[in-house]
């Protein structure tokens, strides 16, 4: 005989079924973190929370191009200063080849040195390089650099530093003409160094300035996002025990329900 199912039971049944679904959820939230998990939680907030997901994507990405323009400009920007730095060594080296009372081995002894420090500064500018980048040998090409999602770009332009570019590299010192000729030479080499270094700076101190800004945006973005679509866990941990309880006591009261028809079969 197919025992009946009372009014109660049935009422109670779709209760139970009600806090399972709740619990279900719950527990959903507290697995991902997230309140929101997909259009069918939320449909307008989801939209919203993915076109800014979609945002911060590209924002990121501008974030990797600029943290390596960074690097990039840096070691050049550092390279500038080591010439500058050498370039003022080579201008030692030519006054003191214009002492007059220099005899020949003297002389060429101070062009040795000479000569190796323009071999330095050629080492310098060719190995100042980042991710296969060189802004300041001899040949080097312009850098672009993405700066926004929409796809700005900012153009650092290449400085030749080479021993050739500014016009070092064939000096000598080995007669009093040729040092006063290095020396004018050096001069000039000096200034251009120095301008070079100076338009580094500033185009380094640029794109620093616009990381930071994308990564303050980066945040505000995660931020955004957080609050749209994040679970308050500590309000899920709480809504998950009590939705337990409630499971619990809706089983008991299923079984209490049940029990009473059972009783009254049992008498006939």
């Amino acid at each position: 005989m197919v025992e009946p199912i009372s009014s109660g039971s049935s009422l109670g049944i779709q209760q139970l079924n009600a806090t399972k679904k709740s619990l279900n959820k719950t527990q959903e939230r507290i697995t991902t973190g997230l309140r929101i998990n997909g259009p069918k939680d939320d449909a307008a907030t989801f939209a919203v929370a993915q076109a800014l997901r979609g945002t911060q994507s590209g924002t990121q990405a501008v974030k990797v191009a600029l943290n390596n323009a960074e690097a990039t400009v840096n070691v050049a920007a550092s390279a500038s200063v080591q010439v500058s730095n050498l370039l003022i060594d080579l201008k030692t080296k030519a006054l003191e080849a214009s002492n007059p009372a220099l005899d020949a081995a003297s002389r060429s002894t101070i062009n040795n040195e000479f000569q190796s420090l323009v071999d330095q500064l050629n080492t310098v500018t060719s190995s100042a390089s980042f991710n296969g980048v060189n802004l300041v040998e001899s040949g080097a090409s312009s850098l672009q650099v993405l700066t926004t999602e929409s796809g700005d770009a900012v153009t650092v332009n290449a400085q030749n530093l080479s021993a050739q570019g500014l016009g070092v590299d064939s000096l000598s010192l080995l007669t009093s003409g040729d040092t006063a000729t290095a020396l004018a030479a050096i001069d000039n080499a000096i200034n251009q160094a120095n301008s070079s270094a100076a338009q580094l700076g500033s185009d380094l101190q640029r794109i620093e300035n616009q990381g930071e800004f994308t990564t303050r945006l980066d945040n505000v973005l995660s931020q955004g996002i957080g609050n749209l679509v994040d679970a308050n866990l500590s309000e899920e941990a709480a809504g998950l025990t009590a939705q337990r309880v409630k499971e619990e006591l809706g089983l008991r009261t299923l079984a209490i329900a049940n029990a009473g028809p059972k009783a009254l079969l049992s008498l006939f």
